[in-house]
């Protein structure tokens, strides 16, 4: 149901706002939330409501106290830094009557954030701001290194949980719902070849050698607020912060930055791993996180790229063998052409491991 200005003003009252609403728009091109841009009566003061999407987010409680939790302690380390504008460096949420950060009006959840003025975010990926969104990611999990895993939830449970997508995987193999299994049995064939090799972090996980840290869990490039001279101000999209593996925000962003084609190229020749990105990135973030990273974690760096790779090649193709339950698609063979591109991807990752390993060798 499309809803009037005044239905918008209406939630909008349910918040502490100090300056009065007055005209409220649809903002951004997300895909989970329905996002809005509210204009108020000063003119350099603006917000961004955000209807929640509890069929995603379903336990709203905790989404919205990790992201307090982790706003509030960012927020500290800013000022303990003397960082100046610190408004413009964190996000700031608005607290409804009830103290919550959030308002349920019967039907939706909603929530209100300061609007940071004068800052641009991209979808393309160069080799300057990727060096700059390294050193922003590597920051944000550095100022939440000290934050004990426990105080956070799961937002998504088992989101970048390799054991249980395999599991998933398995589980449309056996019933094959839609008799795909046929078409894709050399895909899956060549993922199952992979299956130990991808789950050695969860071995040592469970070995005690490796740890889970709070992470963005999604470090996408347009995730991460640029002032106009193109330096960071802000890491923005905060739903799916919880606790898990620094390798995995580190690959995710390998994944996603350094493809030379598209997720769902349909000339898989264009799916390359561009090297220059990697290393931009690489060098960006240690430059912030390596202080408090691990022999460890350093070395196996590389191997997050190739492991959410391999993890987003495993989640396609399960949607495909499944019938398309899951992921949006625009044609009958959408999943199918995204599950061979991210391979590519992630043959190509294989085919400079040894040179992407190397790269961290001088930060050991």
């Amino acid at each position: 149901m499309q809803r009037t200005n005044d239905a918008f003003l209406q939630i909008l009252s349910n918040f502490s706002m100090e300056n009065r609403p007055i005209y409220v728009k649809p903002y951004g091109n997300g895909h989970i939330n329905d996002t809005f841009k509210v204009t108020t009566d000063h003119s350099d003061i603006e917000y961004v409501l955000q209807r929640i999407n509890h069929l995603i987010f379903k336990h709203i409680y905790v989404l919205q106290n990790n992201i307090d939790v982790v706003t509030s302690h960012i927020h500290k380390k800013l000022v303990a830094r003397g960082e100046q504008n610190i408004d413009r460096k964190v996000l700031t949420f608005l607290s409804a009557k009830d103290e919550k950060s959030y308002y349920f009006d019967g039907t939706n959840y909603w929530r209100v954030c300061l609007m940071i003025p004068c800052s641009q975010s991209f979808d393309e990926v160069n080799v300057a701001c990727s060096f700059e969104a390294g050193r922003a990611f590597g920051d944000f999990q550095s100022m939440l290194s000290d934050l004990p895993d426990w105080v956070l939830g799961d937002t998504i449970p088992n989101f970048h949980n390799m054991v249980f997508r395999l599991m998933q995987f398995r589980e449309a193999i056996t019933a094959n719902p839609v008799s795909r299994l046929e078409e894709v049995k050399e895909l899956v064939d060549e993922l199952r070849s992979r299956t130990e090799a991808m789950c050695i972090h969860e071995v040592l996980y469970h070995e005690g050698k490796l740890e889970k840290r709070t992470i963005h869990c999604d470090t996408k490039v347009n995730n991460v607020l640029f002032e106009e001279e193109g330096k960071v101000l802000c890491i923005i999209d905060l739903d799916a912060v919880m606790p898990g593996f620094v390798l995995s925000d580190f690959g995710d962003f390998i994944r996603t930055g350094t493809n030379t084609g598209t997720e769902d190229d349909e000339n898989i020749d264009r799916v390359n791993v561009d090297l220059d990105i990697f290393k931009a990135y690489t060098r960006g973030y240690m430059e912030t996180a390596q202080s408090f990273l691990t022999p460890l974690e350093i070395s196996m760096l590389p191997y997050g790229g190739r492991l959410l790779t391999y993890m987003q090649t495993v989640r396609f193709l399960t949607d495909y063998i499944n019938g398309d339950t899951y992921y949006r698609i625009h044609h009958p063979k959408h999943n199918l052409i995204r599950t061979k591109a991210e391979f590519k991807l992630l043959q190509s990752l294989e085919a400079h491991a040894a040179e992407m390993d190397g790269f961290m060798e001088a930060y050991l």
